[in-house]
């Protein structure tokens, strides 16, 4: 069924309420070709949507000092009504304030009790009348509440950055993770040099210009209808990565024919990466609970060209890979589950779902993950660690932890180990530490490991791979 742009970017809000609610769930669906087959209309939905997630706390300000009953009372779908009309009325030039105030005011009588179709118009046409600039809580008064709510993040989160980065660290951090993000591919680079898919896209009317660090990433712009719809795209000439996971890769820094487990595979951008940079001589284990994540990955991977050195495995990170898996591996790739409030610009749902409580709950899961990847270490092998969030206690601390509990294990400083192009990402400490407002990218954190000595991973020569899950190598 399809439905205009605003009713779809409504449905998609309505179903984002709840911790567990995600935008890459079924909201997506929402906005997706089936329900919005127009280009322009799916745009503008996504843009509506993406646009409610990052401004929420402040277009909430907004709608409270027009109430004259507590916001609490509000009924979530009437909210979400008044959240896509404020964010028009209040962050888009080009959408006429009638035009916001008329669609909510449909939208409402859709709710079928008139009153607050009523109650929407009076709300919103007072808005409209108040203008710019709005008065928002007294920074010198305080200075959590103002920036809660002039860059719309909640306040625990404000408050932690307030004592992680201090002022002005925090407040630039915030206003960073509120830029609209570009879309980012990698070169792959066993089909196409960066120069001739520059070429190649400008061809098909994409724009594409070289990553300020990223050796094989691309900026692009222009793709109208989505990537995959581009030539260069189903030919396998690239994948859409951002640059900063890009970097994780190349710090691991893998080697044909070495064998290289990716742990937390997700949709393969990483496997399909470390694959390109052993140019397809070596073996790749690449290891998700999800088997449709995996399918993905496959996928990717045969349209790189890529599939005949990367091999699948549905398994628990925490609970079974090292049990399942016998053999040791050269390098590991851990880009652990997190918090992921570094990426809070391309995900600004995040923001919302997150919970104080879930930070140490996350640190106790990713330092599971890490001591099970060790088991599966061979003697002088490395180990990269990587998250996309910016708190400590799921980056140094995890790390300080795990070390302390692993006297064979050391630290590599990256200052020395980087690549030249990517040391300006690396921190005094010798960690990876990408920042949103000092390489205006999305964060990352992450820190190479190695097996000093001791014992080899957990297997026995002359069995490369054991499963008890069932590996399938991608030719398959």
């Amino acid at each position: 069924m399809t439905m205009g742009p605003r009713d779809a970017a409504l449905e998609a809000l309505c179903a984002l309420e709840g911790p567990l609610a995600r935008l890459e769930g079924g909201a997506r669906d929402l906005l997706g070709w089936a329900a919005l087959p127009d280009e322009r209309d799916r745009a503008l939905a996504v843009q509506l949507v993406q646009g409610v997630m990052r401004w929420r706390a402040t277009l909430d300000w907004i709608i409270a000092r027009k109430l004259r009953f507590p916001f609490s009372k509000l009924e979530p779908r009437v909210l979400d009504i008044l959240r896509l009309a404020v964010f028009q009325i209040t962050r888009m030039d080009r959408i006429p304030q009638s035009a916001a105030v008329n669609e909510a005011v449909k939208q409402a009588r859709a709710c079928a009790r008139p009153h607050v179709a009523a109650f929407v118009n009076g709300l919103l046409r007072a808005v409209c009348r108040e203008g710019e600039p709005l008065p928002f809580p007294d920074r010198k008064r305080d200075l959590r509440r103002h920036l809660a709510v002039v860059h719309a993040y909640p306040e625990w989160l404000v408050d932690r950055w307030l004592k992680e980065w201090g002022m002005p660290a925090a407040e630039e951090l915030m206003a960073a993770g509120n830029r609209i993000p570009d879309l980012t591919i990698r070169v792959n680079r066993m089909r196409i040099g960066r120069s001739a898919l520059i070429r190649a896209l400008a061809e098909e009317g994409v724009a594409a210009e070289r990553t300020a660090y990223a050796p094989e990433g691309l900026v692009i712009r222009g793709v109208k209808g989505g990537v995959e719809r581009l030539k260069a795209f189903r030919e396998g000439c690239f994948q859409v990565q951002g640059e900063g996971a890009q970097v994780f890769s190349h710090l691991l820094g893998p080697q044909p024919g070495e064998r290289v487990l990716d742990l937390c595979a997700g949709l393969g951008g990483k496997s399909t990466h470390l694959a390109e940079l052993i140019e397809g001589r070596g073996f790749i284990l690449a290891v998700d609970l999800q088997p449709r994540r995996l399918r993905g990955l496959g996928e990717a991977a045969r349209r790189l060209g890529l599939g005949g050195c990367i091999h699948c495995a549905a398994a628990d990170a925490l609970h079974g890979a090292a049990n399942a898996f016998r053999g040791g591996f050269d390098r590991i790739l851990v880009d652990a589950p997190c918090s992921g409030l570094g990426v809070l610009s391309g995900h600004p749902d995040i923001k919302w779902r997150r919970r104080p409580e879930d930070i140490a709950r996350l640190a106790g899961l990713q330092l599971g993950i890490l001591e099970g990847a060790a088991r599966m270490l061979k003697e002088n092998g490395a180990l990269f660690y990587g998250t996309c969030t910016l708190i400590r206690e799921e980056n140094e601390g995890v790390v300080e932890a795990f070390l302390a509990a692993h006297p064979d294990m050391a630290q590599e400083d990256l200052r020395v180990q980087a690549p030249p192009w990517a040391r300006p990402l690396i921190d005094a400490r010798g960690f990876l530490q990408i920042l949103p407002h000092v390489h205006g990218l999305d964060g990352f954190f992450g820190a190479l490991l190695r097996r000093q000595g001791g014992r080899e991973g957990a297997g026995a020569p002359g069995h490369p791979l054991r499963d008890e899950h069932g590996s399938e190598s991608i030719r398959k």
